[in-house]
C-alpha cells in the first residue's frame, strides 16, 4: 500500500487537527479491513483506529477515542483518520496497514503495510 501524505502529517499545535491520507496503489481495499498504527522511537506499535471493508463497522485505541475519526471512500481507493484535538503525545510516525479480517484487527500482523507519515503536535 502506498500512503498519501500529501494532506497528511506535518507540524501542528495543541489542540489542531490533521487528516491523514491512505491511498492504494495497486491492490483495491475494497474488500480489505483498514486501520491505523503508530510507533514512537522505544515503543511497539500502537493500534489508532480500524474499520470494517464496508465502513460499518469502526474501533479505536482508548488514547485517541472522541478524538480521531476513521473513515474510507471504496471508490476512491482511499482511507482517511482525521485527527482533532491533537496532543503532544500524539507525536508518532502513523503508518496505514490492510487486513483481510476484522476481527481482533488490533492485534494481527496485518497483510498490508503503507509507508509512515509523520505526526509532531508541538505543545
Amino acid at each position: 500500500l502506498r500512503c498519501s501524505c500529501a494532506s497528511g502529517g506535518g507540524l501542528v499545535q495543541s489542540g489542531g487537527s490533521l487528516r491523514l491520507s491512505c491511498a492504494a496503489s495497486g491492490r483495491t481495499l475494497s474488500r480489505l479491513a483498514m486501520g491505523w498504527f503508530r510507533r514512537t522511537p522505544g515503543k511497539v506499535r500502537e493500534f489508532v483506529a480500524a474499520i470494517e471493508w464496508s465502513g460499518d463497522g469502526t474501533d479505536y485505541g482508548n488514547a485517541v477515542m472522541g478524538r480521531f475519526t476513521i473513515s474510507r471512500d471504496n471508490a476512491k481507493n482511499t482511507v482517511y483518520l482525521q485527527m482533532n484535538n491533537l496532543k503532544p503525545e500524539d507525536t508518532a510516525i502513523y503508518y496505514c496497514a490492510g487486513d483481510r479480517h476484522y476481527t481482533d484487527f488490533n492485534r494481527r500482523a496485518m497483510d498490508y503495510w503503507g509507508k509512515g507519515t509523520q505526526v509532531t503536535v508541538s505543545s
